[in-house]
């Protein structure tokens, strides 16, 4: 196996892999596979994709049900396992995952930040490998916020729900049901869009506004 191969599989589904490690017990990572292969999205690709399978989105998350449906048979055939982020709770630690396999750091608002993508990117699936493979050694996180002056990030929120080691998400929610959050529903989250990094990966408007959608019916007090 070759990571060039999982990534042409990917590409007509508008996915990439997002780096590979081998996994330790200390990982989490169900059965404690040779390798863990991290699989994702940067920019359109994978947006434009899932529009033009899923024409009238339905159901609770029809991107979640696209993604299983998608990755699940590629991974089968690739001889892995699947293993997705949204299957719990318990939920997998994806995120603890993803720093073992790509360069990354902690951004000041809280989401992992990617030197070339920024806060643009996403993590949709993993593949666990039971036979070991040659892979790339992970490289040092690169900290684009280090250097970031002002960090417009932090003072983007319009209601301060983003700070270091915080995020006040019944606040998000609340600005979001306001008619005053009309432009975060529309073009997603300020302090995401404020981000100088990866701007050229950022959502489109319609991509926005379903994620934003999503989120919001997802994190309500009444959400069942």
């Amino acid at each position: 196996m070759e990571l060039s191969t999982i990534e042409r599989r990917l590409t007509p589904l508008g996915f990439i892999p997002r780096g590979a490690f081998r996994p330790v017990p200390a990982d989490g990572v169900p059965g404690t596979p040779a390798i863990l292969v991290l699989v994702g999205n940067a920019g359109p690709a994978m947006w434009r994709a899932f529009t033009k399978a899923v024409r009238e989105p339905v159901g609770r998350d029809p991107l979640d049900a696209w993604t299983r449906a998608a990755l699940a048979p590629v991974a089968e055939g690739l001889g892995a396992a699947a293993l997705f982020p949204f299957d719990g709770p318990p939920f997998l630690p994806f995120q603890r995952w993803a720093q073992r396999a790509e360069g990354l750091a902690r951004s000041p608002v809280g989401p992992l930040v990617h030197p070339v993508h920024g806060l643009w990117h996403a993590y949709r699936a993993a593949f666990a490998f039971a036979r070991p493979f040659p892979i790339p050694e992970v490289p040092p996180a690169a900290n684009p916020c280090a250097t970031c002056a002002g960090k417009p990030c932090l003072a983007a929120c319009p209601v301060s729900a983003l700070a270091p080691g915080r995020y006040d998400v019944a606040a998000c929610v609340a600005h979001l049901d306001a008619p005053a959050g009309r432009d975060c529903m529309a073009m997603g989250c300020a302090a995401r869009r404020a981000c100088p990094v990866g701007r050229e990966y950022a959502h489109g408007p319609h991509q926005a506004a379903f994620h934003m959608a999503h989120f919001r019916r997802a994190n309500r007090p009444d959400a069942t």
